[in-house]
């Protein structure tokens, strides 16, 4: 069982469902302390469910019950009231603002370790196991290409696939800002497809550029751009695949 400390926050109000989303972010403050205390203010209308520190040690501010204030607005799988279907992790760790860095391993494995410890309790599908980034594109970049999320995938929890080389080759050039045409129709399907709330059809537009940065933030971190080469599309391919029909530990080569 899970060593948890309390820490009430007054910010949440009622579901009207239970929860089948988990929104994994990073706090984007210079303390835990500062984080944690806004969190919990107020007037700052603002919370999560737990809180996850850099040495492990894992905050509980609001009731699983509960729908906390942590996702804002934004959309997963046609889902528009993420807040109401989700519960929300926060991840200390000071992000890209305030000098952004490797989280530790034992705050990973804490991180690990809660979200079995959600999961065993709510039905929450792999494919509904992301990054504040993939439900707000435009808004938000955490928890980051740092996080770990093949390593999370690994353990039994979320997604991840790597392509072979013949399949990113076979899908020709990249794709970028004003590209026009199938490859780019296919691409923004794929991404509505696994649930940004991006539409269909359409040109690549700086939506689709904030999308692509955000699905290579969580699934192909080597390179964040927002342009889509043929390793971002295999491996949206691959990702797609796996969402379908998820292997045992969520892991897929190919």
């Amino acid at each position: 069982m899970l060593d948890i400390t309390d820490a009430p926050s007054p910010n949440f109000d009622s579901r009207r469902a239970p929860p089948d989303l988990l929104v994994l972010h990073y706090t984007g403050m210079q303390t835990a302390e500062g984080a944690v205390a806004r969190l919990r203010d107020p007037s700052a209308a603002v919370s999560a469910h737990y809180v996850v520190e850099e040495g492990g040690r894992i905050l509980r501010l609001v009731p699983e019950e509960r729908r906390a204030w942590h996702a804002g607005k934004g959309e997963w799988q046609g889902e528009t009231d993420c807040n109401a279907a989700s519960i929300g992790i926060e991840i200390v760790n000071p992000g890209h603002e305030f000098g952004y860095r490797p989280f530790p391993d034992i705050q990973i494995a804490a991180v690990t370790a809660l979200v079995a410890d959600v999961r065993s309790r709510w039905t929450i599908p792999d494919a509904r196991i992301i990054a504040h980034s993939d439900l707000a594109p435009a808004r938000k970049q955490d928890p980051g290409e740092l996080f770990p999320w093949k390593a999370l995938a690994a353990a039994g929890h979320g997604l991840w696939f790597e392509p072979a080389p013949e399949r990113i080759s076979a899908l020709g050039p990249a794709l970028a800002i004003g590209d026009e045409g199938l490859g780019v129709i296919v691409m923004r399907a794929g991404l509505h497809r696994l649930g940004y709330g991006l539409t269909p059809g359409g040109s690549y537009d700086d939506d689709t550029r904030l999308t692509v940065e955000a699905f290579q933030r969580h699934w192909r971190p080597a390179r964040v751009d927002g342009v889509a080469d043929g390793e971002t599309r295999a491996t949206l391919m691959g990702v797609l695949q796996l969402a379908t029909v998820e292997s045992p530990t969520g892991v897929l080569d190919s």
